[in-house]
């Protein structure tokens, strides 16, 4: 379905003795809106944060857009430790920061919300676009960069007009209702100018009318900015009514993928969230 925006190759996340992620192998196509699910620590976000650049893969690749981004291999006490498959597969040491991620056009959100508190809702988004300027210390010092500054300006009140946050621009973001702030940290991702956003359980604590309010305005910001969107949520009508396939991870391992209807028919995956019944 279209072209590979993301590829996870076998990525292995070991920490000790603990595999956190277990040779998860998986692809994001363009446009699409994909999520990954899973009971409590089944590894999820811990594959968002490979991906983000957050932690270095035990073992396994990661590509976006067709390029390697992302490669590991186990090294030192790890050698002797590894517990993952594909031991041999992978030689390279590809390490990015996850400045140069989000640089590369891979935007995310947090399962906590990481607003800069002190900060406007204007504020809060412009710095986000400061991530793109030209400006170094030396033409800021001296105001050379005056028209860069106002593009962005003007970039960011749009946007904000966009996502209905243009009449609270001014007010302190920890001010705003739940809901508006987790739509604020999704603006604040977009300012990046991604091509790839990652949202990490956006309707967690969410009432049912904000969940159903954020529904739409995924697939909207997926339409109007041309968007790949890979989400994690716990919310299974958000899930299953906005998902065009979903990956299944349980004790760092995939166990199941398909569209919302085959994997929610899925025995191994109702036996993941529900249990084995040891009377049947």
């Amino acid at each position: 379905m279209g072209d590979t925006v993301l590829k996870m190759e076998n990525v292995t996340m070991q920490f000790g003795g603990v595999v956190a992620v277990n040779s998860l192998s998986l692809e994001v196509n363009k446009n699409e809106i994909v999520s990954l699910i899973g009971p409590n620590g089944a590894g999820k976000t811990t594959a968002f944060n490979v991906i983000t650049g957050v932690y270095a893969p035990t073992n396994g690749a990661v590509y976006f857009n067709g390029k390697e981004i992302v490669e590991n291999y186990p090294r030192g006490k790890m050698k002797k430790l590894y517990a993952g498959t594909e031991a041999g597969v992978y030689t390279k040491h590809i390490e990015p920061t996850p400045d140069k991620i989000t640089k590369l056009g891979i935007a995310r959100t947090f399962q906590n919300i990481r607003l800069w508190k002190s900060q406007s809702v204007f504020d809060n988004v412009l710095i986000a676009k400061h991530l793109r300027r030209t400006s170094n210390i030396f033409s800021a010092t001296f105001r050379l960069n005056y028209k860069e500054e106002k593009a962005q300006r003007e970039q960011t009140a749009a946007l904000l007009n966009i996502l209905g946050l243009y009449d609270v621009r001014n007010e302190k973001c920890t001010s705003l209702p739940y809901g508006l702030q987790r739509r604020l940290e999704i603006a604040r991702a977009l300012a990046t100018n991604p091509t790839l956003l990652l949202l990490d359980e956006p309707a967690a604590g969410m009432n049912p009318q904000e969940t159903a309010e954020l529904t739409d305005f995924i697939h909207k910001i997926r339409d109007d900015f041309r968007l790949t969107v890979f989400m994690i949520e716990h919310h299974m009508d958000l899930v299953m009514n906005i998902s065009d396939r979903i990956y299944v991870l349980n004790f760092g391992a995939l166990i199941s993928k398909g569209t919302p209807q085959q994997v929610q028919n899925d025995p191994v995956v109702i036996s993941a969230y529900l249990g084995e019944d040891k009377n049947a």
